[in-house]
């Protein structure tokens, strides 16, 4: 056997026997079905309770878009380089006007040549989903081709980045930016809290960028304000989504949904998907912590 596939093998064979070994909770399951059943559109959900290791898989591995979900995996191109010594955290970074993704980016109001910390980048992408600094860092990860082959590598087979990637021309055409299937999504997330991505200190570090997000109005507002949670989302017309690990009193437990094909394609609060993910986060915070009393204010929807 060719030595340099061993590790590989080793990844699908570990992944695989995980998969196999978590039991699927169907008591949550029967909860969590008729909401993606009665969704107008396509609806997926993966749910693991680490210290549980019990699971609920609902279209778990049917690919999906992820939006800016995938600028987790971004992230984790940065940090390759960085454990390589080919970039370094707090190093200044110069800001080209050619860099501009027009929209309402923070780093798009930037003046051509102004200076920036590369962890300042990192924050605006994960925390504020700064396209501008998105994919000024995907190009300093080395590109989508080489964050892909770090993925492949890890036994990730559906989690892949589309955008100004090579070959990859017709999946950005039907998924956009990425692609992924809520399992995947979720097992990036989980690794990452285990200190299992690069090494324990630069999972930490990914962790703890991952815990400020700013666009926290859907699931994470399901879980109490001092429980600590770490998420990104992703948002397009047709497809709305959300990865969250959720550090909860009686066992951390992470997911993710996703929809496509939305009937709904508007951008106000009370939207069909985002309703969704608001109602599968309670109901699964209210399944895992049975005895807390605490509830969603309904009104921090205005905020």
């Amino acid at each position: 056997m060719n030595p340099m596939k061993l590790p590989i093998l080793l990844c699908l064979i570990f992944v695989s026997f995980s998969a196999g070994a978590q039991k699927n909770d169907e008591r949550l399951t029967a909860i969590l079905q008729p909401m993606l059943q009665s969704f107008h559109g396509v609806a997926g959900i993966y749910v693991h309770h680490l210290g549980k290791d019990r699971a609920v898989a609902i279209n778990a591995d049917t690919v999906f878009p992820t939006a800016s979900m995938i600028k987790m995996t971004i992230q984790v191109g940065i940090f390759n380089k960085l454990a390589a010594g080919e970039l370094q955290y707090h190093q200044n970074l110069i800001y080209r006007d050619s860099l501009l993704y027009k929209g309402e980016d923070i780093l798009g109001s930037f003046r051509d040549s102004e200076q920036i910390a590369l962890d300042k980048v990192v924050m605006l992408m994960l925390t504020m989903s700064d396209n501008t600094a998105s994919l000024w860092l995907q190009s300093l990860a080395g590109g989508g081709a080489v964050i892909n082959q770090w993925l492949a590598g890890q036994g990730f087979e559906h989690l892949r980045v589309n955008s100004r990637t090579r070959g990859r021309e017709a999946n950005r055409e039907e998924y956009g930016w990425g692609q992924t299937s809520p399992r995947e999504m979720a097992r990036l997330m989980e690794m990452i809290y285990r200190g299992q991505v690069i090494n324990k200190t630069a999972s930490e570090r990914m962790y703890r960028n991952l815990t400020r997000n700013y666009w926290d109005a859907q699931g994470i507002l399901q879980v109490p304000p001092n429980v600590r949670t770490a998420s990104k989302n992703g948002a397009v017309d047709e497809s709305r989504s959300e990865v969250i690990m959720v550090n909860a009193p009686h066992g951390d437990y992470v997911y993710c949904v996703i929809t496509k094909n939305n009937e709904d394609q508007g951008w106000n609060h009370d939207n069909e998907a985002w309703q969704l993910l608001r109602k599968v986060g309670f109901a699964i915070w209210q399944y895992y912590e049975p005895a807390s009393a605490w509830k969603p204010d309904p009104a921090m929807g205005q905020y």
